[in-house]
């Protein structure tokens, strides 16, 4: 890794984020992590900005009455939000319309490390 500039992830104070590997692991690849206090939202605002649009517009309007519809319904939203409805923020234009340009926000690289396709195609289960 490049020395200057220290990466740095944002989460909330969950427990599973405070285990002595997540610890070391930060140490050994010279991220800073940063916690959201508990109670204090406002300190993660574009998180808790799209929480709250996709809790109000989609999840507060639904009676969902099977995981498969809730899928549905969701994923019709999230549709909608990332390529049909503009953003202020991003000029007018659609989250999806951003991403063809290959403007990948602030971050000047991928610091995620990307994981194998079978995880990818593993189904959430709640």
């Amino acid at each position: 890794m490049k020395r200057g500039k220290p990466l740095m992830i944002v989460s909330d104070n969950g427990t599973e984020f405070t285990s002595h590997a997540i610890l070391k692991w930060t140490e050994t690849t010279c991220l800073e992590w940063h916690f959201i206090a508990p109670g204090k939202p406002q300190q993660n605002g574009y998180v808790e900005s799209f929480n709250g649009r996709l809790r109000d517009e989609c999840l507060n309007e639904t009676l969902f009455t099977s995981l498969a519809q809730a899928r549905e319904i969701v994923a019709a939203w999230q549709h909608d939000y990332n390529t049909v409805r503009p953003h202020s923020q991003l000029g007018g234009n659609t989250p999806d319309q951003i991403a063809r340009q290959r403007s990948w926000g602030h971050a000047p690289r991928s610091v995620a490390i990307t994981s194998p396709s079978a995880h990818n195609r593993r189904e959430l289960s709640f």
